[in-house]
């Protein structure tokens, strides 16, 4: 009966992942990755990875804090709204993030990441599924 539970546990986990970005942040890693669930429907999960060391002398333990989030399509636009409104709330109190866009380098990136989003986005675009979006912290 054990070995069933862990079994359908790892069914809910293992969804069909059909696109994956990882981007590096200091201690943390956020991973970016489009599932397809049992119905052929597509939705966002978002993961926080972070890096805790405890007792770092002579034995240090080493392990990962991770938080997801799952975005379905339905709530694609609402979310979407509420972190620009965030965002802006920050630069506005805070002023803009500016050590990104000096950099004429950072430039190139960026633009060369927005070419990849567009061609992601022709392949998203074809293959026609829908993607749904619902939040769950762990």
């Amino acid at each position: 009966m054990e070995d069933f539970k862990k079994k359908s546990v790892m069914d809910l986990n293992d969804k069909e992942i059909v696109f994956s970005k990882s981007i590096k942040a200091g201690k943390r890693i956020y991973y970016l990755d489009v599932k397809k669930n049992r119905k052929d429907e597509m939705f966002l999960a978002i993961t926080e990875s972070k890096k805790v060391v405890m007792n770092e002398g002579e034995d240090p333990q080493v392990s990962f804090e991770k938080h997801k989030i799952f975005l379905y399509k339905e709530d694609f636009e609402k979310f979407m709204t509420g972190l620009s409104q965030a965002i802006e709330f920050i630069d506005k109190r805070q002023g803009p993030y500016s050590g990104f866009e000096n950099s004429e380098e950072n430039k190139q990136k960026l633009f060369k990441q927005k070419e990849d989003a567009d061609d992601t986005l022709l392949v998203n675009e074809s293959l026609g599924s829908e993607i749904k979006i619902d939040i769950d912290f762990e």
